[in-house]
């Protein structure tokens, strides 16, 4: 569900959309210097989904390259490599649209997948009017998960009348739009304008234990905890066309803010299928964070000791292509991706 900011008084606090407000603290200067620069999915049709996301949802293409070469082998653990990436910008935020044009193979996302299974990740963004963004998805014929926006009700005054919708892009990746009322969310989505679809406020995942999530994002990458609340009631089922669903969830955030990082416990129905143990970068159900942090070096013992390092080692990319000196691929207690870069 939606992570959301707002002024009180002179404190920063969350909202987390199924509802409650929490307040937000900052990591300082606790290790490195982090931000999350964008949110990545590997797609099976770029010149598809850059239709999709432009034409539906009003994103905007940056950057377009391609890479190979040993550096990306090792990076992502694949030999052979050769992809195609695509940087795509709406309001301040970025998503990466990665297509692998080698090796030829690509798994699809599993069919059925529902929000409560540990692939299962999304990103949320913000919209100016909700109905009006709505007929823009049925318009497109786009595929919904909801099946209508929902209402938080007044029972829940401090998120009351915030509203969402999740859908699902054209390779089945899951999508959320969110919209505040007044006195609700971060104070840059309320500025004037006339662009319906405005940015990208955060990224969800589902995992096991927020317990074990928290102590990952917060004592390696330095996130810090924003806050978290219990979801659950009709509007929730709904939201996630999933009966009986009851959700912990937890914010993170980062000294930059938008994006933060959700987590996703479902206690009801229980957390449902692992991710798969042989996931690579290639499958259609990958989605990563990128962290930006000062020294990729500085992090990788932490990381590599207790995390699944798919590179092993920052690795050095001479062409700058992808916007950055050094990367490393690790995988979080679920299996989520993470690519730590440094400039």
């Amino acid at each position: 569900m939606g992570m959301r900011k707002v002024f009180v008084g002179l404190w920063l606090t969350v909202i987390l959309v199924c509802w409650v407000v929490v307040p937000l603290t900052f990591a300082g200067e606790r290790g490195s210097s982090i931000a999350v620069e964008s949110i990545g999915m590997t797609v099976s049709d770029m010149d598809r989904s850059i239709a999709f996301y432009s034409d539906v949802l009003a994103f905007k293409p940056i950057s377009d390259v391609e890479v190979d070469g040993p550096e990306y082998d090792q990076l992502w653990g694949i030999f052979g490599v050769r992809a195609r990436m695509v940087r795509m910008q709406l309001g301040a935020q970025e998503l990466e649209l990665t297509q692998f044009l080698a090796p030829p193979d690509v798994r699809p996302i599993p069919v059925p997948s529902y929000s409560n299974d540990l692939w299962f990740q999304h990103i949320a963004i913000v919209v100016r009017d909700m109905e009006a963004a709505w007929a823009q998805l049925r318009k497109h014929h786009v595929r919904q998960i909801s099946p209508r926006p929902q209402t938080i009700p007044i029972s829940n005054p401090a998120a009351a009348g915030i509203k969402a919708l999740k859908f699902r892009d054209p390779d089945g990746h899951n999508l959320e739009l969110l919209w505040f009322p007044e006195g609700k969310g971060n104070p840059i989505w309320k500025k004037t304008g006339t662009n319906l679809f405005m940015g990208i406020d955060h990224t969800a995942m589902t995992v096991r234990s927020t317990e074990d999530s928290i102590k990952f994002y917060r004592d390696l990458l330095s996130f810090t905890v924003a806050g978290g609340t219990l979801n659950m009631g009709v509007e929730q089922e709904y939201l996630d066309s999933l009966p009986g669903a009851r959700v912990r969830v937890t914010g993170m955030t980062t000294q930059t803010g938008t994006p933060g990082v959700e987590f996703l416990e479902y206690e009801l129905p229980a957390a449902g299928r692992l991710m798969p143990q042989d996931s690579a970068v290639t499958d259609l159900w990958h989605w990563h964070v990128t962290v930006k942090v000062r020294d990729v070096d500085a992090v990788t013992a932490s990381l590599c000791s207790q995390a699944m390092c798919v590179s092993k080692t920052g690795v050095a990319l001479r062409d700058h292509a992808m916007g950055y000196a050094k990367s490393l691929f690790v995988h979080d207690p679920d299996g989520h991706g993470i690519q730590v870069v440094s400039p």
